[in-house]
């Protein structure tokens, strides 16, 4: 570019700036009430704002800087007085240039609620930032993606402080952490009582039993954290905030810097930016790790409350879509030795007696064979070199996907697919998997799909991914559901790629005994807390096969009903990891009405906020959920194999609320209750692995007193 025409932009980038610096956000009077969200910038401060957070920023040239923060249904503003810019690069110039400021209502669409976006592109150097905020109504969280476009030459990560090293810890200096690693976020809040939690998460769960670590600290001299969740609470005015890391988990995250979140007192910072400069084009943006910054007051846990307020604008959950009890038959290690045409049909016709509304056919239902197979010589490299890899196998389905689908709507089963993307080269051939899954859509009206092998080593892996799902969101009319499978390699985790479906979180099975039901439970119980339970895919599988391998284990799984088996996945998306064809009949008359009468209320329980309640899982315990709603919701509880009849549970109401509680399904009695000083709840359950699905309602004048029995 020459300098003529390089100085005439920079004159109109600076044109446009000066305007936007005057402009504010208006709606329509008729969306003022439900549409609270306003973004504007008036000469050198940016004002995000909606009924419940506003975050007021120094401009900065576009390099913007927090200076205040406001939670709104508290009152509490937080002023701060940081001269740094929010996010930074080491090395990087700071100095901001060619800034630009617009906004947009994004309208609603099958997947998307309405909210608004402000957008700020700015360079730094040869360096082109763009920033997107989101902000939905009624919602105390603010989101920002990331993209960065151009070149860099600063070198973005260093080795990391080692504290040991480091000397007169005692005397005041001015810190200089935070400036070995990018940092994306960034506020600085009065106050040095800080009460923190640095959550962890862990996928990759072919390997991992445990999937969370929450680390507990008081903010003290710069230290570091790992985790995709800080939440801050000052002890002093009881108050807090918390930083999300839209980012895959952290043993897996790219150009990862070791850590995620540095704290100093009340200075937070959320680090790494998920790419380094050589991962940088000069013409396309490239989407880097994200965050969402939120507040609350009162109680830490409102913290998550307020988290999950957030986490359920993400993607619109529609009862005929999102909610199902899925089958897929690999769970009994059949691989592809059993799919058929004869083989589905039968299943459809078993899977409609238990009650399933789903049923996935997974890997080998295509002409190419993938190492899943049983046969040898299977792979998923070069797979675009077959034109017919991801035909339907004529061989087993001779007449297509024609009859089971025809079959499937017969029975109320909605035939889905086993998916798993080429690879090669960084995924290069994203779009020719994109067009199978489309035509799949439009030919057979297939809109679920298993996605799975997935290989996420690099950025341009990971934005050719993107493209991917992207392509056949937008080609089908966001129709589609993807079930993101979780179980190995470097994948998105619980905090990246949501907008997209549900999560397939585990593989267990009880040929090599890695079945336990309260491990289950546990991973479930431990993840609702932090992520939603209704965005994740949980499994029960068939407790007869393999019986006589568990030997005299007290936790082996024909120590439980059936119906029990499934009450462990009802707070979530439940999976049938296992095939219909093969269960007694005991499985039919005692899982199929409890099946069925879920179905009932599934889309209700999970419209509300999902938590955990009582204690960890762990074979023995008293435990469970509570779905939150306004003035009703639900408590799914379990008696483990516990002595005790009876237990009080702290739950998620308000001390003094007295409530009604009606059992759905279970062993539970209908009962009256009122909620203790510390938001204990008694529940009753008659014999040890009892189960009971109640549905509650805050108690009004006229109901009849009621023992729990």
């Amino acid at each position: 570019m020459n300098w003529l025409k390089k100085f005439s932009m920079i004159i109109l980038s600076m044109a446009i700036a000066n305007l936007a610096l005057a402009q504010k956000t208006t709606f329509p009077d008729n969306d003022q009430v439900s549409f609270d969200c306003s973004a504007k910038l008036d000469h050198d401060l940016l004002i995000l704002e909606n009924a419940m957070i506003a975050r007021t920023y120094k401009w900065n040239n576009g390099n913007i800087i927090t200076q205040s923060m406001t939670d709104k249904v508290s009152g509490k503003v937080w002023q701060m007085n940081s001269n740094k810019s929010d996010l930074s690069f080491p090395e990087q110039s700071d100095q901001a240039e060619n800034a630009v400021f617009s906004t947009q209502v994004v309208e609603e669409t099958a997947t998307v609620p309405r909210h608004l976006e402000a957008e700020i592109v700015y360079t730094l150097d040869q360096l082109e930032v763009k920033r997107v905020f989101r902000i939905y109504p009624g919602c105390p969280v603010i989101a920002c993606d990331l993209y960065f476009r151009g070149e860099s030459q600063s070198v973005w990560m260093h080795t990391a402080y080692n504290y040991a090293d480091m000397i007169n810890l005692e005397k005041p200096t001015v810190s200089k952490t935070g400036n070995n690693s990018p940092v994306i976020e960034k506020i600085e809040l009065p106050g040095r009582h800080w009460h923190i939690h640095a959550i962890e998460f862990f996928d990759v769960t072919d390997r991992f039993n445990t999937l969370v670590n929450c680390v507990e600290a008081m903010s003290y001299k710069p230290n570091f954290y790992r985790g995709n969740l800080l939440c801050a609470h000052d002890n002093a005015t009881n108050n807090g905030i918390f930083m999300l890391k839209e980012a895959p988990t952290s043993n897996v995250q790219l150009a990862y810097p070791g850590n995620d979140f540095q704290s100093e007192f009340g200075t937070f910072r959320v680090i790494g930016a998920g790419l380094n400069p050589s991962d940088l084009d000069q013409k396309e943006w490239r989407r880097g790790y994200g965050f969402a910054t939120g507040v609350y007051s009162g109680e830490e846990r409102n913290s998550y409350i307020a988290l999950r307020e957030y986490q359920k604008k993400i993607r619109i959950h529609q009862p005929g879509r999102d909610e199902m009890v899925l089958m897929n038959t690999w769970g009994d290690r059949g691989q592809d030795s059993r799919i058929s045409e004869k083989f589905v049909l039968a299943e459809l016709e078993a899977g409609a007696k238990l009650g399933v509304t789903h049923f996935q056919i997974d890997d080998g239902w295509q002409t190419g064979r993938s190492p899943g197979s049983v046969l040898n010589g299977g792979s998923l490299r070069n797979i675009w070199k077959n034109k017919d890899y991801w035909v339907p196998d004529p061989a087993k389905f001779p007449n297509g996907f024609g009859p089971i689908v025809k079959k499937g709507k017969e029975v109320g089963i909605e035939v889905c697919l086993w998916f798993n993307p080429s690879s090669d080269n960084h995924n290069e051939h994203w779009e020719n998997d994109a067009n199978t899954l489309i035509d799949l859509y439009k030919n057979f009206g297939i809109r679920t799909f298993k996605i799975d092998g997935v290989h996420l080593p690099d950025k341009l892996a990971e934005i050719n991914f993107r493209k991917f799902l992207n392509k056949v969101t937008l080609e089908t009319g966001n129709n589609v559901v993807f079930n993101l499978d979780v179980t190995a390699g470097r994948r998105g985790g619980y905090h990246y790629f949501n907008e997209y479906g549900n999560l397939f979180l585990e593989n267990r099975y009880t040929d090599w005994q890695n079945y336990y039901p309260y491990t289950t439970l546990r991973n479930l119980w431990m993840l609702s807390k932090y992520v939603p339970a209704q965005n994740l895919q949980i499994e029960f599988l068939n407790k007869w096969r393999n019986a006589a391998k568990y030997g005299s284990d007290p936790f082996a799984p024909m120590n439980y009903s059936f119906d029990y088996l499934f009450a462990i996945t009802m707070a979530a998306q439940p999976l049938a990891w296992l095939e219909a064809t093969g269960l007694p009949e005991e499985a039919i008359t005692v899982g199929g009405p409890v099946i069925r009468k879920y179905r009932e209320i599934q889309h209700d329980f999970h419209k509300g906020n999902i938590f955990p309640i009582g204690d960890e899982p762990s074979g023995k315990s008293w435990t469970g959920f509570q779905s939150v709603q306004n003035n009703k919701g639900y408590f799914l509880v379990f008696r483990e194999a516990n002595i005790a009849p009876e237990m009080a549970m702290k739950t998620w109401l308000p001390a003094g609320t007295t409530i009604k509680c009606i059992p759905v399904t279970g062993t539970g009695k209908p009962f009256t209750a009122k909620v203790d000083g510390n938001s204990n709840v008694t529940f009753k359950l008659p014999k040890e692995n009892n189960y009971a699905l109640y549905t509650y309602s805050i108690k009004k004048a006229g109901f009849k007193q009621e023992q729990n029995q």
